[in-house]
């Protein structure tokens, strides 16, 4: 059964990337452009956006660092000024792998700044209104990091564990408003942010393909959106176990 408002068709539809310059984000914009959708895109690469733009006619590109919430909020304006908000895709994310035994505290907080505090700083910007006008949708990009705890994801895993946190609860409260929220959850794909890991990454897909799986969601009204399902049920059933047995598995899994 869909949790949300299944997305029919995307002709005419304003749809808001945040963290649009490359990778999952970027691939969304064109597959919503190549649908029909207005697009608007924003990230801190002025120049990648400008390059989408130039080659998807009727997209806008509004420059932005999430971090900064006067910005957010005067893009946001713009946005819903050329009419309502249908949509919108918190994507931008910041990852640098951490362990404890090498804690630094200013990553351990740029994490929090751009993965949860950039996405509050957007809910800010759009809530009220979606809440006037009892209609829109609010997406937001976690990943199975956060499921559980894992190794080398000392700064990354409880950013998104908070998202997934806050799209749950989010959900709840916006159901009766008529405003769909979504949690995408994806596993490993091939974007700058998992470029620099030194590891052999399982089930690894392409922005594109990440793209559509995103649209296939919306389109059925999904709430839960992961990808690809061979290696995130099983992430997810790793969570199941009791602590012991997940320690052990999370070890001989990861090798850390």
């Amino acid at each position: 059964m869909p949790l949300n408002p299944p997305i029919s068709q995307w002709r005419d539809k304003t749809i808001w990337l945040v963290g649009a310059s490359s990778g999952i984000g970027l691939a969304t914009a064109k597959a919503l452009h190549a649908r029909g959708a207005r697009v608007f895109v924003s990230a801190r690469n002025a120049a990648a956006l400008d390059a989408f733009t130039a080659v998807h006619p009727g997209a806008t590109s509004l420059p932005l660092d999430v971090t900064d919430h006067a910005a957010v909020t005067a893009a946001a304006q713009q946005v819903q000024a050329t009419g309502p908000l249908d949509l919108v895709l918190y994507c931008a994310g910041y990852y640098q792998a951490q362990r404890a035994s090498d804690y630094k505290l200013a990553e351990m907080l740029r994490h929090d700044d751009i993965n949860y505090r950039g996405a509050l700083h957007v809910l800010d910007a759009v809530l009220p209104g979606f809440l006037a006008r009892q209609a829109g949708h609010i997406s937001l990009i976690s990943s199975v990091a956060g499921y559980g705890g894992l190794p080398q994801s000392l700064a990354y895993g409880p950013t998104k564990a908070a998202l997934n946190n806050l799209a749950e609860t989010l959900y709840m409260d916006l159901k009766d408003s008529h405003i769909g929220v979504s949690l995408i959850c994806p596993g490993f794909v091939e974007t700058p942010l998992t470029a620099g890991n030194h590891f052999t990454m399982p089930a690894l897909i392409t922005p594109a393909q990440a793209a559509t799986a995103i649209l296939q969601g919306w389109e059925a009204g999904r709430f839960d959106i992961h990808f690809p399902k061979r290696f995130t049920l099983w992430m997810k059933a790793l969570r199941l176990l009791p602590y012991p047995a997940y320690f052990a598995a999370v070890r001989k899994f990861t090798g850390l």
